[in-house]
């Protein structure tokens, strides 16, 4: 079945970067938009960034703009997320996951556009 599997994640200091990966398989990836979420405890699980899987169009959520950046390696299947001059406030569980068929309107900023989601990395950022 179709995996999506997330890595990249752990511990780095206010102000550090950090990049995070997913792999995809069993999965016609160049076929699908692609987003990354983010869950923090206590919380719900938020929308961080998209990328449209023709045209690369990104978008972002105003918390990370400017910070962070998606991007694809449609040859290779793998969905990135750059996290850069990272907060506290940026710690969570990190998922990656591809939309349903068709192409969402809009930003895809939305948890139910999306059909598969991976398990998840965890970044801790400390202050």
């Amino acid at each position: 079945q179709v995996q999506l599997v997330e890595s990249g994640g752990g511990l780095v200091q206010a102000g550090g970067s950090l990049r995070v990966s997913c792999t995809a398989s069993k999965l016609t990836f160049s076929s699908y938009d692609m987003g990354w979420f983010r869950q923090a405890p206590g919380k719900e699980r938020e929308f961080v960034a998209a990328i449209r899987r023709f045209t690369g169009i990104t978008y972002y959520s105003d918390s990370v703009k400017g910070r962070f950046t998606i991007s694809r390696d449609n040859v290779n299947d793998v969905l990135y997320l750059q996290m850069n001059s990272l907060k506290s406030e940026d710690t969570a569980v990190y998922y990656c996951a591809a939309t349903r068929p068709g192409s969402p309107a809009g930003r895809m900023s939305s948890a139910s556009e999306y059909q598969y989601w991976g398990q998840g990395t965890q970044v801790t950022v400390s202050s």
